[in-house]
Order: structure tokens, then C-alpha cells, then sequence
């Protein structure tokens, strides 16, 4: 929905909004609708407060994937020429970070949490998490949340530039 001109993207898919194949298609829709309306002067996807994104939604794992691919809708972001704001709560894991990433700005509520835990599943992110983040934070600590999965709070990631943001 478009409100005082800012399209707001509600994720929802409970309990983690794990970014499947649904949520991914309707993130794509919906980024495109925003750039499309002259209603929407700026773009915010938001999460819940226990969960911006978990990242991908391990139900599929192991099924075919289907279109738009994470990969795709970070393009979309990328392609957006109206501010694009990630307004994080609770975490944003993996893929729910990459999404965040991809965005223009990042705030974020006190005490979220924001890392890249998929190498404790033997995967590397996969959606430009991996160039991305380097990017925005000092390398060193980047490598570190990339080769550990360790997450950090959102004060410290705004302390480091990851985080625009923390606010209540």
C-alpha cells in the first residue's frame, strides 16, 4: 500500500518471512509496482518485528527452484530509481540480509540482529552478500560474518555502516 507517498511492502510469510518461492515473486511484483506508481515517491519492505527475513525458506530445500531467484529481485532493487528502505526488526538472516543489502538505506530496530549464518550450513551466501557487505563494513569484519555466520546487534552494525539507522 502507498501511504503519504512511500509504497510499504509487508513481507509475510510466518514464522520467519523465509524468502520463498512466493514471498520472492510478490517482492518482484511488488518492487515494480512501486517504481511504476507515480504515487510512490520512495519504496520500504518491511518484515515483522521478530522477523525482517530468516532468509531462504528451508521447506523448499531440495525442490526445484522457481523464478525470480533471490538473485533477481536484488536486480530489481538494484534497478529501482526511487528510494529504497529496509526496515529491519528482530533479524535479518542470509538471504534476509542480502535483501536488506540490496536496498539504498537500512534502519533497523534496537537489539535486531543482521548476519550471514549459512556457512554453519556448508553454503556461502548466494545473493551478493559476498560483495556486497564488504562494501559497507570494514573487510575484516565482513570476512569474519562471512567465514563464522556469527550475527552482530544492529548497533554495532550501524557503529560499522552496515546499519544506516537503529531506531525504536
Amino acid at each position: 500500500e502507498v501511504r503519504d507517498g512511500v509504497a510499504v511492502i509487508t513481507m509475510n510469510n510466518p514464522p520467519v518471512n523465509g524468502l520463498g518461492n512466493a514471498l520472492r515473486k510478490a517482492l518482484m511484483e511488488l518492487l515494480q509496482k512501486a517504481e511504476a506508481d507515480p504515487a510512490a515517491k520512495a519504496a520500504v519492505i518491511v518484515g515483522s518485528a521478530k522477523a525482517f527475513s530468516g532468509g531462504a525458506d528451508i521447506r523448499e530445500f531440495g525442490k526445484p527452484r522457481e523464478k525470480p531467484d533471490l538473485f533477481e529481485v536484488n536486480d530489481q532493487q538494484d534497478a529501482m530509481r526511487k528510494p529504497l528502505v529496509a526496515a529491519i526488526g528482530g533479524f535479518a538472516l542470509g538471504g534476509g540480509l542480502e535483501l536488506a543489502l540490496a536496498c539504498h538505506y537500512r534502519v533497523a530496530a534496537p537489539r535486531t540482529q543482521l548476519g550471514l549464518p549459512e556457512v554453519k550450513l556448508g553454503i556461502l551466501p548466494g545473493s551478493g552478500g559476498t560483495q556486497r557487505l564488504p562494501r559497507l563494513v570494514p573487510m575484516a569484519l565482513a570476512v569474519e560474518m562471512m567465514t563464522t555466520g556469527n550475527p552482530i546487534p544492529a548497533e554495532k552494525a550501524q557503529q560499522l555502516g552496515l546499519i544506516d539507522e537503529v531506531v525504536a
